[in-house]
């Protein structure tokens, strides 16, 4: 099915449900439009309500927030977390380095003592 067909399908559905909304036909004359039962008209409008109320809520001002993907969530967590982890490791190595030049600075500076 095109995506005119569906799109003028529901906007039928749509003007016979506020046609009955408003008293113009009967829910009978509808669903014998639409080729259904009237329980399903029934059904069809009650959904058509619903969405209609959910869709005038009130929303959040600026953009909705995006549905983000869980295992790209997952997948970034663990990249902050090996990024952590790397910043510790070069701290470590920094003061491994610094430790280091400490130790052979006080190695120079006793042999030349003991060399005097």
């Amino acid at each position: 099915m095109s995506r005119s067909r569906t799109d003028q399908q529901a906007r039928q559905r749509a003007t016979l449900i506020l046609q009955v909304r408003a008293g113009q036909i009967t829910a009978q004359q509808a669903a014998r439009q639409l080729g259904i039962s009237r329980q399903r008209y029934y059904k069809w409008e009650s959904r058509a309500l619903r969405a209609l109320l959910t869709a005038l809520e009130n929303q959040r001002r600026g953009r909705p927030r995006k549905v983000q993907d869980p295992e790209k969530h997952q997948l970034q967590v663990q990249v902050q977390e090996l990024q952590k982890q790397v910043h510790v490791f070069q701290q470590k190595e920094k003061l491994r380095q610094i430790i280091k030049s400490m130790e052979e600075s006080r190695r120079g500076s006793s042999t030349k003592k003991n060399s005097k």
